[in-house]
């Protein structure tokens, strides 16, 4: 232990990242010596290289320390031996943790940390630990002031004057919300002090920390800040939903509250980006819970509007598969997946679905149909009515469109041969059981078949009966000028199927089937000539 009268204290690299121990030492509660160690500086080194805002955060604060030593009682120290990668590579699983805590028992020092686990570990060790509790309620951030009333985001970019947008889903207007261009250091300063407050609000997490980009959700906000090489320029946006509303609140007919409350379990919310469909999501979710059922969300990030009764997930271990396996052993009756993209997305949908829980997904559809083609290739066509039976559109906040789906044996609308029968999913519109359009296999095409009047009428007219005696006689009649040694007639639904000599069967199909094909618009009946 060093000869000095001044009291030691030994920083981890949590109080780092989140800056508190900055505001301890204005405070006077650290006075003395502050030493860092160099496993703390080589984690933050490695977190920047990484891309990851936690370590240039981190970075700034020792900077901050460092001008602090002439104004306050404090010396900074940097100690200790560097850690090795492996170490560095190995640091959540407490290699750097431990040497932290045993500079800080060689130098009869105190600890700071704000980390529990290495709290818990130091006081079983006997090193005497200050710890900061992650609970603390943030002070008011300073991008805060861009947001008024009816503010749904703000965004701020270095060399830009700062904007917003300000309105409802439907009715959005981009105007300035600030005065001047913002500078790089401006930005840089916003994002360090939001990742302070996050490092140290347990109610505030890191949905995404990447190379270049970071994804954090602080209470209603949803902040995303992205810099090079991720972006051309450094950049804040920051999302808060500007409305919460009740399932009650929407225009919906009797029809479709009842079938959202007792039938529809595959529900698909879909819409244009900012239309509206989350908040429909969120009150759906609300709804669904009023009913008395279990109801859990699956977010990333996790930034519904819903009820403390509503437990909100993230991707664990960064992946809605693991998710999933949590989801079916906790089995809720309902679930809201939101942002629904890839194909891992639609996968997990549709095995949760197979599995029985009721399931709300949203996605980002221009059109109600998309909704369906995005799980077109994606899943088996013949499983997408069975995990999929309502989709609802959302404009300008509001329903504006909805289609029901079904599973049906037949022939497609447009064909007439009995033969041509396959699996066909009906796409409906939902209020006026219209049908929209046929999902169908043709050879190893998918087609997506947009059904109009014309092709209803004569598909209905080409599956009516046929009056077999009058088209006997007119087969009669046009065979009696070509077949020679006699014929015998059956009908199979609205085919006729012509037994003739092998001899008068060039005589009836003609060149090119010409012949044939002139018999067949003659009598109104489609023919097949075998051999009899």
């Amino acid at each position: 232990m060093p000869k000095t009268e001044k009291d030691i204290f030994v920083c981890d690299t949590s109080v780092v990242v989140d800056g508190r121990v900055v505001e301890l030492v204005r405070e006077g509660k650290v006075k003395g010596v502050v030493v860092i160690p160099n496993a703390v500086l080589a984690e933050l080194e490695h977190q920047a290289n990484a891309g990851k805002e936690t370590g240039f955060a981190g970075l700034g604060v020792l900077q901050k320390l460092k001008e602090m030593q002439k104004e306050f009682e404090i010396e900074i120290q940097m100690r200790g031996s560097r850690p090795s990668p492996s170490q560095i590579e190995y640091a959540k699983r407490g290699e750097i943790d431990a040497e932290i805590r045993g500079m800080a028992a060689l130098l009869g020092a105190t600890l700071i940390t704000g980390d529990t686990v290495q709290k818990e570990v130091a006081l079983v060790e006997g090193v005497k630990t200050l710890y900061l509790h992650t609970h603390e309620v943030a002070k008011d951030l300073s991008f805060k002031k861009y947001f008024a009333e009816g503010t749904m985001s703000v965004h701020l970019r270095a060399g830009a004057i700062p904007m917003a947008k300000i309105g409802k889903p439907g009715a959005v207007k981009l105007v300035p919300c600030g005065e001047g261009k913002l500078t790089t250091d401006d930005v840089k300063k916003m994002a360090t002090e939001i990742v302070e407050a996050t490092e140290r609000n347990k109610e505030y997490y890191f949905e995404i920390d990447r190379r270049g980009a970071a994804v954090i959700q602080m209470g209603r906000y949803r902040i995303v800040i992205t810099k090079p090489p991720f972006s051309d320029g450094f950049e804040i946006t920051l999302v808060r939903p500007v409305m919460s509303r009740k399932i009650e609140e929407y225009k919906m007919s009797e029809k479709l509250k009842e079938r959202l409350s007792k039938q529809a379990e595959g529900v698909i919310v879909c819409g244009p980006p900012g239309s509206g469909k989350s908040t429909f999501a969120a009150a759906l979710a609300n709804y669904y819970s009023s009913l008395g059922k279990i109801v859990k969300t699956m977010e990333s990030p996790r930034d519904l509007q819903v009820g403390d009764e509503i437990t909100q997930y993230a991707p664990l271990e960064g992946k809605f598969e693991l998710t999933n396996d949590i989801m079916l052993l906790v089995r809720p009756d309902y679930s809201i997946y939101d942002e629904m993209r890839k194909t891992d997305d639609f996968e997990v949908y549709a095995d949760m679905r197979m599995a029985g829980i009721g399931l709300v997904g949203v996605l980002h559809a221009n059109r109600t149909i998309d909704a369906v083609q995005r799980f077109i290739n994606r899943i088996d066509l013949g499983v997408i009515p069975q995990v999929v039976d309502t989709i609802i559109m959302i404009r300008g906040g509001e329903v504006a469109q909805v289609y029901s789906m079904n599973f049906k044996v037949k022939v497609p609308t447009g064909m007439v041969e009995e033969d041509l029968a396959r699996p066909v999913i009906e796409v409906k519109e939902f209020e006026t059981g219209k049908l929209e359009y046929e999902i169908y296999k043709f050879g190893e095409e998918t087609v997506v078949l947009p059904i109009s009047e014309e092709m209803e009428k004569a598909s209905a007219r080409a599956s009516e009966p046929i009056d077999e005696e009058a088209a006997a006689q007119r087969i009669e009649k046009a065979l009696g000028r070509i077949v020679k040694h006699g014929y015998e007639l059956e009908f199979r639904g609205r085919k006729a199927v012509i037994h003739v000599h092998k001899k008068d069967i060039p005589k009836i199909i003609g060149r090119g089937g010409e012949n044939i094909s002139r018999i067949e618009k003659e009598v109104g009946v489609k023919i097949d000539v075998k051999e009899i």
